[in-house]
């Protein structure tokens, strides 16, 4: 929920603050900021909770906090990207698939009703699952209609 709240509160600051700047609404480029923004709020969620975040990587893979710390990387690499006009639509289509990669690791999570931020076992639960799995569909549309479809 916090990185939904993010995405959309950042959103609809810079949309506000490049309407009073530039004299218009700039949907895109205030999309891809509060992507950026969320991405890096995110990726900060990494470095504080590794051990918790551990727990969510699926068994067969192996380093488990090094993989949540190469997460962390791609998606600050992934709110950079999207600012580089040369590397937007590849950046787009590799977070794409970033959040379809990670999928799984939400469904463990949710299977296990882990709570990432405590490193326990009290999570919600598979009813995570009916909000995660909207949100990554969100993810996946947002990325695509501000980085993508506009190159």
């Amino acid at each position: 929920m916090k990185p939904l709240i993010v995405l959309i509160a950042v959103f609809a600051i810079s949309l506000l603050t490049l309407k009073l700047i530039n004299g218009k609404f700039e949907f895109d480029l205030s999309a891809r900021i509060g992507f950026s923004v969320m991405l890096l709020f995110t990726a900060l969620g990494h470095f504080l909770f590794p051990e918790g975040m551990a727990l969510m990587v699926p068994d067969f893979i192996p380093y488990k906090k090094e993989m949540v710390y190469f997460t962390a990387l791609i998606e600050i690499a992934g709110a950079i990207g999207l600012h580089v006009s040369q590397i937007r639509p590849l950046t787009g289509w590799l977070l794409i698939l970033f959040f379809i990669a990670i999928l799984p690791s939400n469904i463990k999570a949710s299977i296990d009703h882990l709570d990432y931020q405590t490193g326990n076992y009290n999570g919600s639960g598979l009813t995570y699952l009916w909000f995660r799995i909207p949100l990554q569909i969100l993810f996946i549309i947002w990325v695509y209609v501000s980085s993508i479809k506009i190159s």
